[in-house]
């Protein structure tokens, strides 16, 4: 993504602020409420991550299946008749969890 969104970062100081957006929250969580809040705490960042996947799956999918950008490597058409539906799939999947967990 540093591309493009043209921000540029040292290699270090990128490990470091990624390092401690994964480790710090952990750190804090175990300290607190310990193996119990680790384990919750487990299972909430599965189910963030589920949920960012589709923001992941689609603009990969778009930037594959460009022939501009990717030229001569851009998917062929049975890719993208097969990646469109699968990408939906995972967009229906979390509309689901989403309306699971608020309307319970």
């Amino acid at each position: 993504m540093e591309g493009f969104i043209n921000l540029r970062l040292r290699p270090w100081l990128r490990r470091l602020i990624t390092r401690l957006i994964a480790i710090v929250p952990a750190v804090i969580v175990v300290w607190l409420y310990g193996e119990r809040g680790s384990g919750q705490l487990l299972i909430l960042s599965q189910v963030i991550l589920s949920l960012q996947l589709s923001f992941a799956v689609f603009p990969l999918v778009m930037f594959t299946s460009d022939a501009h950008k990717m030229g001569s490597f851009a998917s062929p058409f049975w890719i993208k008749a097969m990646a469109w539906p699968v990408a939906g799939v995972i967009a229906v999947l979390n509309a689901y969890l989403l309306w699971q967990t608020f309307a319970a």
